[in-house]
């Protein structure tokens, strides 16, 4: 399969998915390997996948445990400038849904994900005093858990403004 993305010149976009995994009030990371940061696990939705079951399966690869999207909790169109690694220096647009996943056995995650980076567990009480990419997620994060029923989305560019809406995520996957 190939991810929903591209490369052009300088510029660089993707359609990513990612999951907010909770646990005895600690949240799971992954600790870049490139940099001194942490970013949500997930990855590139696959053309013709629906960004729920991208999600998931990130999760059981990145993990090595089966996680179910409960709910999609926020939306990002981010904007930044590469650093480190494939994207360095390069002109960043992103398109990132964050589901709230549920997993089957948090007992049985692996200590590394699939590409060899450390999965770390952050206390919710220490986030904010971390490194985490987007910085939205960081600075809205109880914001973003607290909200259940709702969906917060968010443009990471100077002028750009919040937008909250209601979104209740069905569980039904519709495919074209």
């Amino acid at each position: 399969m190939i991810d929903c993305g591209f490369q052009k010149d300088n510029a660089w976009f993707r359609y990513r998915s990612g999951a907010l995994i909770v646990n005895d009030d600690k949240m799971l990371f992954v600790k870049c390997k490139f940099a001194d940061y942490y970013y949500i696990i997930g990855g590139g939705v696959h053309h013709g996948e629906i960004s729920a079951d991208c999600v998931e399966r990130e999760v059981f690869e990145e993990t090595g445990v089966n996680g179910k999207a409960e709910n999609l909790c926020l939306l990002i169109e981010n904007f930044f400038k590469g650093k480190d690694g494939a994207i360095d220096n390069l002109d960043c647009h992103t398109l990132e849904f964050y589901y709230r996943v549920k997993l089957d056995d948090v007992s049985k995650i692996k200590s590394k994900t699939d590409c060899g980076e450390d999965l770390v567990w952050i206390p919710l009480s220490e986030i904010q005093t971390k490194n985490i990419k987007p910085e939205f997620i960081k600075n809205r994060i109880s914001e973003i858990l607290e909200a259940k029923n709702r969906c917060m989305a968010g443009v990471t560019a100077p002028s750009a403004g919040l937008f909250l809406w209601n979104v209740k995520f069905d569980g039904i996957r519709r495919h074209p």
